[in-house]
């Protein structure tokens, strides 16, 4: 059965990915760590989010976000996801799986509470460092960076075009960091590269019907599709965790 589900999410992850430009981690990551843990479930996905990411930041590199901001958002996602990964290498499993889930229950909070918050551009260029740092550091320590960089980029309220553009460039530059981390403290191996290109395979196959649904169906279905999934998978992880 968890296996399935961790297929059925990584799957929905590869739609959700092509559709608004986000999915594979928020989605995949947590039905992973009930499969495996925290540690592997971040050591599989460092494959398709980096080759499904600079697929996507090449595709939509002309309405990504201006220069200075990208160095900042991408940069800080780079320091933030090296100090992310030293904590996944040395807290138990326990420790991670809540982290995860809380993470998973942020990130849903935020879109419940604050559906309608809009940051100006201005004060975004000045956070867009914090921003990625934040985004980062939750990369590395739970494959999740959803409750800092995706929360952020949604309250600029960004074409869908340039939000794709921007993580996706955002996602490739903590790939390019996180692997080499990784695979430093112990947490890679060739195995769970294999694994990851397993995992590859599954978001390629589903990304065409995101592309092909993200440009017919309304936003706001995925939002409802991904927060109910997410909701589901986070207190089966906070069950286990804890019982």
């Amino acid at each position: 059965m968890s296996i399935l589900l961790a297929i059925s999410a990584t799957r929905l992850g590869g739609v959700m990915k092509d559709a608004i430009g986000a999915g594979v981690p928020i989605i995949a990551a947590p039905a992973l760590t009930m499969l495996f843990n925290v540690q592997t479930a971040v050591a599989i996905l460092v494959v398709p989010n980096l080759l499904s990411n600079v697929w996507q930041a090449w595709r939509y590199r002309k309405e990504a976000m201006p220069q200075r901001f990208l160095i900042l958002f991408a940069g800080g996602g780079m320091l933030g996801v090296a100090f992310g990964t030293l904590l996944l290498a040395v807290l138990p499993q326990e420790a991670l799986s809540l982290m995860v889930a809380g993470a998973v229950h942020a990130y849903i909070t935020l879109r419940l509470v604050r559906p309608g918050w809009t940051l100006k551009r201005e004060r975004a260029n000045q956070l867009s460092g914090a921003a990625g740092i934040a985004g980062g550091f939750l990369q590395g320590a739970t494959g999740i960076s959803a409750p800092a960089s995706i929360t952020f980029l949604n309250a600029m309220k960004l074409p869908r075009e340039a939000f794709i553009g921007t993580i996706s460039i955002f996602f490739v530059s903590m790939m390019a960091m996180q692997i080499p981390a990784l695979w430093s403290v112990g947490l890679l191996s060739l195995e769970l590269l294999a694994f990851g290109f397993g995992a590859l395979a599954l978001v390629f196959l589903a990304m065409p019907l995101g592309n092909w649904l993200g440009k017919r169906a309304s936003p706001i279905v995925f939002d409802r599709v991904m927060l109910v999934t997410l909701g589901a998978i986070a207190v089966k992880i906070l069950f286990e965790a804890l019982f």
